[in-house]
């Protein structure tokens, strides 16, 4: 089972503002509007497990997975979940006190939100269970679902009605507080994930033909240490540096207008040649060369890198899938480079799942999920590109 374990947000709109931004939720109203500022996203299809700290029941760390299909496993989940919340601040402080748990998911076709609520009943229940036995209580538990809400913990079957509630829409304390901070919610789960997802159709039969004609030529010169590898990678970098240029043209024209702009990835993908994606591509499998991409990562270049990154990874396709970890790599480290945690996340997972053993891949995921701060790493590579410099001008 996979969990996606995250620190607290932070609602500080600038870093020299040290106003004291409390923001109180008031009922489960509050909560359920809250949620998708909590995470940076709307969750679909998850159950997220929030911790709770002190007497104020200050928000800490947050847990989300999928929701599992088959009910036989929904013990185990929710057993592995609570330990999960409760372990997370090892090492970083006291543990929670307390638990909100949401049960996020919509009709499938045919079917209602309430069937989806009375569902997933059992699976509010082991949560609730799982949690008290690590003494923590769930001060509440709520489904979302079809724009509504429901408590699984109010004792007055009056309160929330049968139809359940119709979410605020963004009118809590928590959306106004989060509005203030500049912080946005980045579409869903999904629309997030299909950001990522390889073409297919006519584009991808391309871009596999691509990828075996460039691999026949470039693959043995990578291998040729005593030759051609400094060759492949330096021209490999000079290729990364053109596109950037190109998609940095791109970016100052049409500027992306959301998080799940398909419009704008459409844009992206006709800016490159599948011959190009498939040399940059393989060519970023050389550590030395994806080490040195790493550093377009902030400033004006950050941006242009960052769509070059998804839309080479969008080019992995079919028995190429496995090499996207780089690409996605890259994508996730400009992201969170950039403060753009929740996209840092989504991508660096894919990476994971894209090849297990990659691990510059697994430690730059590991760092975002416990909330660390990526300017250390970004000062080493500066560093490099620095000393670079000075190497060529003695």
């Amino acid at each position: 089972m996979t969990t996606h374990s995250e620190p607290a947000p932070r609602l500080t709109p600038d870093k020299h503002d040290h106003t004291d931004r409390r923001v109180t939720l008031r009922g489960p109203a509050d909560l359920a509007d809250a949620l998708p500022y909590l995470l940076g996203y709307r969750p679909d299809d998850s159950v997220v497990l929030i911790g709770l700290h002190g007497p104020h029941s200050r928000i800490g760390g947050r847990v989300r997975i999928g929701i599992p299909e088959d009910a036989a496993d929904w013990p185990e989940t929710a057993r592995e979940l609570a330990a999960c919340l409760a372990e997370g601040g090892a090492g970083h402080g006291p543990g929670p006190d307390a638990a909100v748990v949401y049960l996020c998911r919509d009709p499938a076709p045919g079917q209602t939100a309430v069937q989806v609520r009375d569902r997933l009943a059992p699976l509010a229940g082991q949560l609730r269970t799982a949690c008290g036995s690590r003494d923590l209580p769930v001060v509440e538990a709520l489904c979302l679902s079809g724009g509504r809400w429901w408590s699984y913990c109010c004792p007055d079957p009056e309160c929330c009605g049968t139809e359940g509630t119709e979410l605020p829409g963004g009118t809590s304390p928590m959306a106004a507080a989060a509005t203030y901070a500049g912080l946005r919610v980045r579409g869903s789960l999904q629309e997030l994930e299909r950001r990522l997802d390889p073409l297919d159709g006519p584009a991808a039969a391309r871009q596999a033909h691509a990828f075996e004609t460039v691999a026949r030529g470039l693959v043995p010169r990578i291998l040729d240490e005593r030759r051609d590898a400094d060759a492949v990678r330096t021209g490999t970098l000079h290729l990364a540096g053109e596109l950037i240029a190109r998609f940095r043209h791109a970016c100052a024209d049409r500027p992306e207008t959301g998080s799940a702009d398909r419009a704008a990835d459409a844009r992206d993908d006709a800016l490159l040649t599948s011959e190009e994606a498939a040399t940059l591509v393989i060519g970023l499998q050389d550590r030395l060369a994806r080490d040195r991409a790493a550093e377009w990562m902030e400033g004006p270049d950050a941006p242009a890198a960052l769509r070059l990154w998804r839309a080479l990874a969008r080019r992995c396709v079919g028995p190429w899938a496995g090499h996207a970890a780089a690409v996605l790599t890259l994508a996730g480290w400009v992201s969170w480079s950039t403060g753009d945690h929740t996209a840092a996340r989504v991508a660096l997972g894919r990476a994971v799942r894209a090849d297990p053993e990659y691990v510059f891949g697994r430690l730059l995921l590991q760092a975002v999920r416990e909330g660390l701060d990526a300017e250390p790493l970004r000062r080493c590579m500066r560093r490099e590109r620095a000393s670079r410099a000075v190497d060529r001008n003695p």
